[in-house]
Formats: structure tokens, sequence, C-alpha cells
């Protein structure tokens, strides 16, 4: 995911830059609210992270000016103050959540998957999901398959995740690039087809003969398309 980080400490600003890319997510960093107001109203962001005292225009000034301007993504505040009222403000100017500091990484990372599966159409309290006959844990980025269970590497679990949000989109190899790897379009780069061939690995069937019976689709000259639960189980019948 494409994530939009505003925060004027630094330290907590490369705390979470950090961790968001250790995951295999794409991080833009802004310090003041001024640069927020652009930056987020220029580039399609998955989800942003808004502190709410800046140094120049307060994070609910950014966020009302964010919602004026059109934009429709997940807002997650961040915030030392506490409080009821605080809350209730930040919800009634347009966040979609509201995280108090300090706070663990683990449980931000829970609210973005929350926000990212509300977002994309899925129940934002699941804490799992049915690919064909594969059930995922999204919280361990586990798959257990039959008999079978595997681990997700941070990248894979970025390009599912990916796929997840968009399922039954097709989705270009160049634009799966930028948002899960963070690079311009290469021509020369197979790195989207292998990490597929790894992710089918874990979420076909043991010894599927036919790619064309995958649960990510390949669309020939378009890009791969994650197919939707209900085309897979009428494979089934």
């Amino acid at each position: 995911m494409l994530i939009l980080v505003v925060e004027d400490d630094t330290r907590v600003a490369q705390f979470i830059g950090r961790g968001l890319r250790e995951e295999g997510h794409q991080v833009d960093v802004c310090e003041t609210g001024e640069q927020a107001v652009e930056q987020g109203t220029s580039q399609p962001y998955d989800l942003l992270l808004l502190d709410w005292m800046l140094p120049d225009l307060d994070g609910l000034s950014v966020l009302r000016k964010w919602r004026n301007s059109g934009v429709t993504e997940p807002v997650i505040m961040l915030t030392a103050r506490t409080g009821v009222e605080s809350t209730v403000l930040a919800l009634d100017s347009g966040a979609d959540d509201y995280i108090e500091k300090p706070f663990s990484f683990e449980e931000l990372l829970a609210r973005i998957r929350a926000q990212t599966r509300r977002a994309g159409g899925a129940d934002a309290t699941a804490q799992s999901v049915r690919v064909g006959r594969a059930h995922v844990d999204l919280r361990k980025r586990i798959v257990e398959n039959g008999a079978e269970t595997h681990e997700l590497t941070s990248r894979e679990f970025a390009l599912l995740d990916y796929l997840l949000q968009n399922r039954g989109e097709v989705l270009g190899r160049g634009r799966i690039l930028d948002r899960v790897w963070g690079m311009s379009h290469d021509p020369t780069t197979n790195v989207v087809d292998v990490y597929i061939r790894h992710l089918r690995s874990k979420l076909d069937p043991p010894n599927l003969e036919d790619t064309a019976d995958s649960v990510i689709e390949t669309v020939r000259g378009e890009g791969y398309r994650l197919r939707l639960q209900d085309e897979l189980e009428g494979d089934d019948a």
C-alpha cells in the first residue's frame, strides 16, 4: 500500500516509516500541515496517518481540507490528546479512526488492516479470509491449505493484501509494482510474476496442474486478478 505519514516529530515519523516499509508498504512523510494538504490532494494514497499537533496547520484543519478537496481514503488520527471529546471531534471532522500516543506498532498495524479491509468492502473485524480452499490468517500471516500450512513473507503478504483490496479487478504489473514495491514501471523486471508464483504455490490446491484454474487469474496482456470467492466455489461445484 501507499501510505502518507504526517508527523512533525522526526523520531516518531522514522519509527512509523521504517516499520511500515519493513511490512512491505511504500511510505511518504510530511512534517507540516501545509505540506500535508498539498501532498494528500495531489497523490492518491491508500491510507493516511495524520498527527493532530503540527507546527503550522493543525491536523483537524488538514483533515477538513482533504475531505473538502475530495480525499475519501481512510485517515487515522495520531495524537497525545485523550478523552471522549477529542475522539468525537476527530471522528466528526472526517477521521476514520483515532489512536492515542504512545501506541504499539502492532496496534497501529491492526488499525491499518481494519481500515483497508473496510475500504475494500471486507469485514473490518475479520481475522481471516478464504481464498478458494485456503484460509488466510490475516493477523499471523499464515495460509492453511488442506493439510499444508505456509507462512507469508512481508512482501507476499503485501501483495496478497493489495489483491484482496481489489478482489475481482484486473491489476496491471506496473500498478502492482508501484503499490507493493514502490517502484516505477520497469519492463525488465519480473519480480511481480515471481511473487505471484510464490502466492499461487501457497494458495492454490496442491498439485494444481493448470494455472488457468489458479485463484489468481492471469489476464493476458493486462495483468493479474484475484478471483472472487463465489467464482472459486462455483468451480468446486
